[in-house]
């Protein structure tokens, strides 16, 4: 409805109607809005009585101060965008005011004598304006619409308030979307104007962004708060981190049938309430409030300048447990594949399931694994033996390329017949592809083949039949192929070192594992399986991995990738003086990566070396963070550290810390 197309004759008729029972000629004239009417109705049913003049107002000194223990958050967020909009409304007819979730009123600004008039109607600090005590309001009804609204003169559902024109908008928790309040515009019908409702929605969306950062800061401060306060707290164990509201605002490593009783899992806590809205005052109502499945954990207060703001709930690990993500599900052919490769991040999942589709096709009988040195390519040509083996008797046959001599190829890959060259057995001998007929050839740096031997090669993978050396019969061979490089194959083409037409080949399809560095969150997984695995075999108890220690490890850069980080681990498990891992346990190339910040060749001193290097470091975490828009863990991810070292870099480079 505009301005000018407002009645108050008309409508003060449909109210007398309706209230008089005439609701069908109220409904025939509709001379009221759609929200209006829908709202007058909801009164009608409510029992409200239509000749009220005010509303319910508690102004006990134990009230208030109630009111606005409960409403600091809110209060706080409004300070100022009301500081600056209260002078403002000075001398304009107009008040702007604040109500709770409950629609009672917090804080009123505005011009003086509105203030002082709006005590005659309760419209002040302890008044409770909701639709079922006081009717058709600015508050009340934009708290049940969810939205803005205005509500004009006679619209009011109560003759006392009738005098008067209000706008408000819900103001909503940026953590849940959860209504907790409305800003509104009130005065005597001079000042309306429909576009009020855009000012009090402006002023909401304000209030909302104060709140947001608000919490931001409450979350860093609580995550600071339990660094401080938790010093025998270890990355094994599982956290969680609650406020003052009953709110979980950090979830990392917390058992699963902990979090069994939720309907969806947690991640950082956006969006979950563990409590009751009005959050526990101190940690005995925080313990006791908190559900069955959660009471077993360790509950640690946490203070912030000296006020109760939180807990801390610690799940504590067994000593040997590395702080390690949720794998995700993924479908294995059977259980003896599924505990062949270790990993769950995005890259080797894609691996890994294009593994097994190529497994599962008879079509494809030669693929290429690429990767560098020490990813696990033999592990995914295992990957495709088993999945596609016929029998538990079908062969698995590897051939390292690098490690056989130029003399002696063709022998080891073909076989000869006894008196080929000299040396020959007597008795002759079968070649890898004989010995693999009915399984899987798998040669390993297929790169170093001789190029005079590729020709053979490609007309056994034509033929299906391979001649012994000094031989003329054939012999046929079902051979699946397998073959794996740490070069790049296509430059090796182009360079005259490998024939492109064997290239093709035994590149039908191509499998790119993975170096470690690119494996989000497999590098702690990694750790833990070869932490168990070696304790296992040799009888000693699992190492414990201190805190920096552990970020280390995860933040090298592993250019040995798999083989290098278990080499690791097998020298922790021999060298170690103790159960627990510290920082001074690792070896140097690990501890001492900043080694490389020294003077530098082209005459550049080592410290103008390590500004330009943190110059640029702290430009790629900026970006990272404009790019994630703030997610810490995603930025984590994409610069592929840990979060406690991204901490660390957003203190070193002055950068406000932002969680969501």
């Amino acid at each position: 409805m505009l301005a000018g197309d407002y009645d108050e004759y008309a409508t003060m008729s449909a109210w007398e109607n309706l209230l008089s029972g005439e609701a069908g000629k109220a409904r025939r004239e509709r001379p009221v809005r759609g929200i209006i009417h829908d709202s007058w109705g909801r009164c009608i049913s409510g029992g409200i009585d239509a000749q009220q003049h005010e509303a319910p107002l508690s102004n006990s000194k134990d009230d208030l101060e109630c009111l606005t223990r409960n409403s600091s958050e809110l209060l706080t967020a409004a300070r100022r965008s009301f500081a600056v909009v209260g002078n403002l409304l000075d001398g304009t007819g107009a008040m702007l005011v604040l109500a709770d979730e409950n629609g009672v009123l917090i804080d009123a600004i505005g011009d003086k004598r509105t203030i002082h008039d709006g005590m005659d109607i309760h419209l002040a600090i302890g008044g409770k304006w909701t639709e079922d005590v006081v009717g058709t309001n600015g508050i009340g009804t934009a708290l049940w619409a969810g939205e803005p609204v205005f509500v004009h003169a006679a619209e009011h559902f109560c003759a006392g308030i009738k005098s008067w024109t209000c706008a408000g908008a819900p103001i909503r928790d940026p953590f849940d979307g959860r209504i907790i309040g409305v800003v509104d515009l009130s005065g005597h019908p001079d000042i309306f104007r429909p576009h009020n409702t855009v000012l009090v929605a402006a002023a909401a969306r304000e209030i909302e962004k104060a709140l947001a950062d608000h919490q931001n800061t409450q979350r860093t401060r609580l995550l600071e708060a339990f660094i401080a306060e938790a010093p025998c707290y270890r990355r094994t164990d599982g956290l969680m981190i609650i406020d003052h509201l009953g709110r979980a605002v950090y979830c990392n490593n917390v058992p699963a049938n902990r979090l069994a009783e939720f309907p969806e899992p947690l991640s950082t806590g956006r969006g979950r309430r563990l409590l009751p809205a009005a959050g526990p005052r101190t940690i005995a109502e925080l313990a006791a409030a908190l559900p069955d499945r959660l009471r077993s954990c360790h509950v640690s207060p946490l203070t912030v300048d000296g006020n109760f703001q939180g807990a801390a709930l610690v799940f504590p690990a067994g000593a040997s447990q590395v702080a390690i993500p949720s794998p995700r599900p993924l479908r294995w052919p059977t259980p003896e594949v599924a505990k062949l490769i270790v990993g769950q991040s995005e890259a080797m999942h894609t691996a890994i399931n294009i593994a097994c589709r190529v497994a599962q096709s008879r079509e494809v009988t030669s693929l290429l694994i690429e990767g560098e040195t020490g990813v696990g390519k033999e592990l995914f040509a295992r990957l495709v033996h088993l999945v596609s083996r016929r029998s538990d008797s079908s062969p698995f046959i590897a051939l390292n390329c690098g490690a056989i001599t130029r003399e002696l190829f063709g022998s080891e890959l073909f076989g000869h017949v006894a008196g080929a060259f000299t040396g020959a057995s007597r008795e002759g001998k079968a070649g890898a592809f004989e010995l693999a007929n009915g399984g899987v050839l798998c040669l390993d740096e297929i790169g170093e083949m001789p190029l005079d031997i590729q020709p053979f090669l490609l007309r056994v993978l034509e033929e299906r039949v391979v001649h012994r050396l000094g031989d003329n019969r054939g012999r046929p061979v079902d051979v699946r192929l397998i073959a794996s490089t740490n070069r790049d194959l296509k430059q090796e083409v182009a360079a005259g070192r490998f024939r492109r037409d064997l290239y093709y080949r035994i590149s039908t399809v191509v499998i790119s594992v993975p170096p470690l560095r690119e494996r989000d969150g497999d590098i702690a997984l990694l750790l833990d399986h070869f932490n168990r695995n070696i304790a296992e075999r040799t009888g000693a108890p699992p190492l414990d991995f201190a805190a920096e220690a552990f970020d280390r490890l995860l933040d090298y850069p592993w250019p040995g990738n798999v083989r290098e980080l278990k080499n690791v681990v097998e020298r922790l498990h021999v060298l170690t003086g103790g159960q627990q891992v510290d920082l001074a346990d690792l070896p140097r190339e690990i501890t001492e990566r900043a080694a490389a910040w020294t003077d530098s060749p082209g005459g550049e001193s080592g410290n103008e070396m390590h500004c330009r290097i943190a110059s640029a470091d702290e430009k790629s975490v900026r970006e990272a963070l404009e790019a994630e828009h703030g997610n810490l863990s995603r930025v984590a991810q994409r610069l592929g550290i840990s979060r406690p070292t991204l901490y660390r870099k957003l203190d070193q480079y002055g950068i406000r810390r932002s969680f969501t």
